[in-house]
């Protein structure tokens, strides 16, 4: 049965949501555990490349056996990204690569709450700056409206741990890197809008671009020592779970649904949807890490759904 582009695109953005809330509990626990940040982040691209690149490969197989007969190349990267190299590499750069390093990072100085305020909080507002600067997308007194709601709510979801996050320590370092992983993410979610990318097509693109540039030079640099690395001494279970979670989970399949749910309802929309996150996270973490819960969170949540239902709700004509 085919689904109503409204169904499908309702049916993205659940997905999506379940998966970056869960994916921030998990990554912060897994802080704790063998990996260090950038072999999450080796393991994460290695996992997805398992199954995208064959993907990509079949995908261009017809084009490859009709030959180029338009000006344009068939594909990139020696077949392996279906986007032009341009496209490939803006696209792997901001939604793979420096993504993956600065998120993963993060995790290993500041708790799940501060994650949660400042990746997907902070989307919302990293999205509609670059989509006002590079689509001309105004922000409308609606959007305006659940924008400051979103901001406030997630403020006051992890407000308090934020406030001490300068007061010593090395805190203020996670967050300043959950802020560069969640503008990197509003940058490639404005570049598959301004050029309307498939979402099957720019997951491979991203995923073909990170395994021929970071997977061999890190594999390179872990070999020879030249950068600290738990790969030759971690649980072969727990480097399955990382590559199988963090690559088919958080890249595949989230990265599909987080596409699809931008051609429906536009980067500004898609990101306020995902406001949701902060909250489930924070309650996540309540339950999974056994991080304390306040009266902030409930009055957060709150603020964070008034502002979707503004933000989500269409202009009048």
């Amino acid at each position: 049965m085919k689904l109503s582009p409204k169904a499908l695109g309702l049916g993205a953005a659940l997905v999506t949501v379940l998966i970056w809330s869960s994916f921030i509990v998990v990554a912060r626990a897994s802080a704790s555990h063998n990996l260090l940040p950038l072999d999450i982040g080796f393991l994460r691209i290695v996992g997805a490349g398992c199954v995208l690149l064959p993907w990509g490969w079949w995908l261009m197989r017809t084009q490859r056996q009709q030959g180029n007969t338009s000006d344009a190349p068939i594909g990139s990267l020696m077949g392996l990204s279906p986007l032009p190299l341009r496209i490939t590499a803006l696209a792997g750069v901001f939604g793979s690569m420096l993504y993956a390093i600065f998120a993963y990072s993060g995790f290993f100085f500041a708790p799940a709450a501060h994650a949660s305020v400042l990746m997907p909080g902070s989307l919302p507002l990293w999205t509609s700056l670059l989509a006002l600067v590079l689509l001309h997308d105004p922000i409308t007194r609606t959007r305006a409206i659940g924008l400051a709601c979103i901001v406030l709510g997630d403020i006051l979801v992890g407000g308090t741990s934020l406030l001490k996050a300068f007061d010593g320590g090395e805190v203020w370092r996670g967050d300043v890197l959950f802020m560069c992983a969640s503008f990197c993410w509003a940058c490639y979610s404005v570049l598959v809008r301004r050029h309307a990318l498939d979402p099957v097509r720019a997951t491979i693109a991203i995923t073909a671009f990170s395994c021929v540039t970071f997977v061999p030079l890190y594999a390179l640099a872990a070999y020879a020592s030249w950068v600290p690395t738990h790969l030759g001494t971690a649980p072969v279970s727990e480097m399955l779970f990382q590559a199988i979670y963090q690559g088919v989970g958080s890249v595949v399949i989230s990265g599909i649904t987080f596409n699809i749910m931008i051609r429906h309802y536009g980067p500004v929309r898609s990101t306020m949807i995902t406001a949701l996150v902060p909250g489930l996270s924070a309650f996540g973490a309540v339950v999974f890490l056994n991080e304390p819960m306040s009266l902030n969170l409930m009055a957060g949540l709150a603020l964070v759904t008034c502002g979707i239902l503004f933000g989500v709700r269409l202009p009048k004509p």
